[in-house]
């Protein structure tokens, strides 16, 4: 222990049991301390406390009699320290305004394994019976009480959100329990959500629901969880697992318990001596109340009266609502509320700030604003760029998300990719699946600063859009050995830059003239976008292409063009291909560097 101990000359009263360990205890110690010293982790400590009937967080202060209880229950034996005058110790004047708050969780998991059923229940238990109004409304997060500790829980709709907050920067969970069905099993959609929480490094809670089921097998589930690296305390790890029955409203005080003692191993601050923060869980805009927003407090206070600015939206808060629809005057950190009176309606996910007055509140919206149209999202990461920054020894760390045709690519890709890594250079793939690339990969990409590798696997064109508009790199293969060698090559700084084919125009044949000497000329009518002189063009007739060449000339009328757009008609003359026929399609090509 830290704190500086003085022996007594006598010993502790009562013999200490012959041959049993035995522990120096101060008069006061910590529960950390406690744990630390005993060598076990604090959450046990506190499961003991509990048993004991003693409740207690990780930095509560026990007096000499409770902890040697506690010791004594870990088969150990206490003797008591004499603690010196000279030992107490000084109040840290370090973050003197910290305050502890609650903690935030998330419900995650397999469509079917009960997520919304366990969030009521989780609800409905917290009521008090007969009160009137107390589920009345939903605002996408409510707050319990669990023994006059409080727990917040977003309703998020699943890990897409969860993870399309944080690729906005917002940070707003703390505990991701993990909803198993225990009749069911770890689903794809199981693995995704654990893979999407592990990636925001947020502690993770395993909810076993559907215990009751007559055909429940939780050690095979266990089983499957411990396969993806998710060892639960029962089982030598450390990763709390409850069995719950939210149909039956079973084991859910227990669940809550558990998350109070992961949130105090946690141990979560806040600062309460300054401007409101936080971000907004959603919004919507109502027809007789005008735009109203559900927002997440994460530091300060926030009050009516308050001036607010969300990216480009600002107001003065005129009321503000808990959950239950009820009118509250205040709102401190990990506390949701509903606000009335911003100027529009603003977006999910966006960080709120509260400031002096007015005059700032405009200030900082048009500060938003000009930023916003003057900035590009240039938050991707793509292999060229690893390879430019792995080459001046910038990179660290390289997060891969990995979509495969079938599973049995996934592990020998996976082992074949992690081998790579060495003292200088570590790669993770943080995500890996069969199937298509979706748009929840790209978001986790973003999220993450990941690079998304298909094998066998190509992007639906939701997920092409969002790559395009936040600059994440998709790379598709159908070899294995090449995959592995552009990433190696990328961590060595050696991979080349890979172009890819852009169609600018396209032009339909609709005669063809004979120019002597210098061969045939298409006369021809762009269809959609434009031709360009030296553009590469493919030829495609009746659905398949028959040839590529090179633009050798472009011409309207008896001018010579630099480029033809869609509507306008032109004759095409090409390097190396004369053959055209009446009904042929000219594909006009750009290469582009992919990033």
């Amino acid at each position: 222990m830290n704190n500086r101990q003085e022996q007594s000359d006598s010993p502790a009263e009562g013999d200490p049991k012959q041959g049993t360990q035995q522990i120096g205890l101060p008069p006061v110690i910590t529960v950390k301390q406690l744990a630390d010293q005993i060598g076990v982790s604090g959450i046990e400590i506190i499961k003991q406390l509990m048993r004991n009937g003693v409740m207690a967080n990780i930095n509560q202060s026990l007096d000499y009699d409770v902890a040697a209880s506690v010791v004594s229950d870990f088969g150990l034996t206490a003797k008591k320290l004499r603690v010196a005058a000279h030992g107490k110790q000084k109040a840290a004047a370090k973050g003197a305004k910290l305050h502890e708050r609650p903690p935030v969780i998330t419900i995650m998991g397999h469509v079917d394994h009960g997520k919304t059923s366990l969030l009521d229940a989780i609800r409905r238990t917290n009521v008090v019976a007969g009160e009137a109004g107390a589920i009345t409304q939903h605002i996408g997060a409510y707050q319990i009480e669990m023994k006059g500790r409080k727990i917040t829980f977003l309703d998020t709709p699943g890990h897409e959100a969860f993870t399309a907050m944080r690729a906005r920067g917002a940070r707003a969970t703390d505990i991701a329990v993990l909803v198993v069905a225990a009749d069911d099993g770890v689903m794809p959609q199981t693995i995704e959500a654990l893979d999407h929480a592990r990636a925001a490094g947020v502690s993770i809670v395993i909810a076993l629901n559907k215990i009751d089921k007559a055909n429940a097998n939780p050690d095979r589930i266990k089983q499957q969880l411990s396969d993806l690296g998710v060892v639960i305390e029962e089982w030598g790890g450390d990763v709390v697992c409850v069995p719950v029955s939210a149909k039956k409203k079973q084991g859910i005080d227990d669940l809550l318990e558990n998350l109070i003692l992961v949130a105090d191993i946690m141990e979560l601050k806040a600062e309460v001596d300054c401007p409101a923060e936080g971000i907004v869980i959603e919004a919507k805009l109502d027809k007789t109340r005008g735009p109203i927003a559900t927002l997440l407090v994460q530091k300060g206070v926030l009050k009516p009266g308050d001036n607010i600015v969300i990216g480009t939206v600002g107001g003065k808060i005129k009321a503000m609502f808990n959950d239950e629809g009820k009118n509250i005057r205040k709102a401190e950190p990990a506390a949701p509320v509903e606000i009335l009176g911003m100027n529009a309606v603003p977006d999910a996910g966006q960080v709120f700030q509260v400031v002096a007055d007015e005059k700032e509140s405009k200030a900082l919206i048009e500060r938003n604003r000009v930023a916003g149209l003057s900035t590009t999202t240039a938050r991707g990461v793509s292999l060229t760029s690893v390879a430019a920054q792995a080459s001046t020894g910038e990179v660290k760390e390289l997060n891969i998300i990995l979509k495969t045709d079938v599973h049995g690519s996934i592990e020998p890709i996976r082992d074949s990719l992690e081998r790579l890594s060495d003292d200088k250079m570590r790669v993770k793939v943080i995500h890996a699946g069969t199937g298509a690339i979706i748009e929840s990969d790209i978001q986790l990409a973003v999220a993450s600063r990941a690079v998304v590798i298909g094998f066998n696997s190509k992007p639906e064109p939701g997920a092409v859009r969002l790559a395009e508009q936040e600059k994440i790199s998709i790379r598709q293969y159908n070899i294995i050995y090449k995959l592995i060698e552009d990433v190696e090559k990328a961590l060595k700084g050696l991979l080349e830059p890979e172009y890819v084919d852009v169609t600018t125009g396209q032009a339909e044949v609709r005669a063809v003239f004979e120019a002597g000497k210098k061969g045939r000329i298409a006369g021809s009518q762009i269809k959609e976008g434009k031709a360009t002189r030296d553009a590469l063009v493919k030829i495609v007739r009746g659905g398949k292409v028959i040839a590529e060449s090179r633009v050798a000339g472009l011409r309207r009328f008896k001018d010579d063009v630099k480029e033809v757009t869609t509507g306008m008609e032109c004759g095409v003359k090409l390097d190396s291909f004369n053959d055209f026929q009446v009904g042929d399609i000219l594909q006009f090509i750009r290469q582009e560097k992919v990033d």
